[in-house]
C-alpha cells in the first residue's frame, strides 16, 4: 500500500493576506493551500510571492501539508513564481489551469532545474472541459517520477462557467465530469480534491455536498473558510463505527479458519480479499490523522 497523506480539508488562503497566513498555522486543517493567482490583485503579485516563499521557507505550519498555487507558466509570473518556491520547499506546488500533462512536465522539469527539494510534488487544477477531455493523459503524469504528480484539485466554478452549466443543488449536471477525475485519479493512484463551495455560512448544504464527495471517491475538499474545516474532516475521515468495522472484518479473515479463503461470511453478507485489502486503507488513513493530530 503506498503512503497514505490526509487531505480531508483542504483551506485556501490568500499569499497576500499575512494574518491569514499566520491564523491559519493554528487550524485544523489538513492542507494549508496558499494561492498566488486568482486571490491576489497583479499589483500585489511579487509582495505577496516574497512573503509566501518565506513563510513556507520557516516551515511554521507544523505536521499540516503546504501546497502553493502558483500562476500560470504561460503569463507573467508563474517562472518568478517557481523561482522564488523551489528553494522554500512547499510540500506542493499547485498548477492552474492545467489541459495536458505536457504542462506538468514543464513544471517538473523546472523544479529539477531550479534543484527543489525531492519531497515537493506538484498538484494539477482540472478547470476547463478540454482538461476533463484530457484527464486520462494528465493523470497518466503521475507515472514519470520527475513530474512528481500526486493529487488532482477539482474547480467546479470554471467548470460551470466554461460548460455553460447550471448551478442547481446535487451537481446533476456536473457529475459526469466528476465522477471522470476521480475515474482518472484511481487509475494512477494519485488523490483527487473536490472543489469549493461557495456559500460558505450554508452549513446543511455544505454538510450535503462533502457527503457527496465522500460518497463519489473524493479524498478531501477544497474550502474558502475555516468553519468548513471541522464538517469536511468529518466527512472525509472514517469514522469510529467504520474503523471498527475495518478492524473486525481485517481479524476475521486472519481466523485460522478463514487464512486460505478468497472469500468469507461477515457480519450478514459476504465478503473478499478485496475488501479487507480497503479496510486496511481506512486503518492506514485512521492512523495517518492520528499522527497529523499529534
Amino acid at each position: 500500500m503506498t503512503e497514505i497523506r490526509p487531505r480531508r480539508s483542504v483551506l485556501s488562503m490568500p499569499g497576500s493576506n499575512a494574518r491569514a497566513l499566520e491564523k491559519a498555522r493554528g487550524l485544523p486543517c489538513d492542507v494549508v493551500m496558499i494561492d498566488l493567482e486568482d486571490a491576489v490583485a497583479p499589483e500585489a503579485k511579487a509582495e505577496a510571492r516574497a512573503s509566501v516563499a518565506a513563510a513556507v521557507a520557516a516551515r511554521g505550519f507544523g505536521r499540516r501539508e503546504v501546497v502553493v498555487r502558483i500562476n500560470p507558466l504561460d503569463g507573467d509570473h508563474g517562472e518568478d513564481d517557481l523561482a522564488a518556491l523551489a528553494p522554500a520547499g512547499p510540500d506542493a506546488i499547485l498548477v492552474p489551469k492545467v489541459t495536458g500533462a505536457e504542462a506538468l512536465v514543464a513544471v517538473g522539469s523546472r523544479l529539477r532545474r531550479l534543484k527543489a527539494l525531492p519531497q515537493t510534488r506538484i498538484w494539477a487544477m482540472i478547470e476547463s472541459p478540454v482538461a476533463i477531455l484530457n484527464l486520462a493523459d494528465i493523470a497518466s503524469a503521475a507515472r514519470d517520477v520527475d513530474v512528481r504528480l500526486a493529487c488532482l484539485v477539482v474547480g467546479p466554478n470554471d467548470l460551470l462557467k466554461a460548460g455553460r452549466l447550471r448551478p442547481v443543488p446535487g451537481r446533476a449536471a456536473l457529475m459526469p465530469w466528476l465522477m471522470s477525475a476521480v475515474a482518472a485519479a484511481r487509475a494512477y493512484e494519485i488523490d483527487v480534491i473536490d472543489g469549493i463551495y461557495n456559500a460558505f455560512t450554508d452549513a446543511d448544504g455544505f454538510a450535503a455536498e462533502c457527503a457527496q464527495g465522500r460518497d463519489c471517491g473524493f479524498d478531501g475538499k477544497m474550502l474558502i473558510h475555516p468553519s468548513q474545516i471541522a464538517p469536511a474532516n468529518a466527512a472525509f475521515g472514517p469514522a469510529p463505527a467504520e474503523v471498527a468495522e475495518a478492524e473486525a472484518l481485517i481479524a476475521a479473515f486472519s481466523e485460522p479458519e478463514n487464512r486460505g479463503r478468497g472469500a468469507i461470511p461477515f457480519r450478514g453478507r459476504m465478503v473478499e480479499r478485496l475488501h479487507a485489502e480497503e479496510a486496511r486503507r481506512v486503518l492506514a488513513l485512521a492512523e495517518a490523522i492520528a499522527q497529523l493530530q499529534a
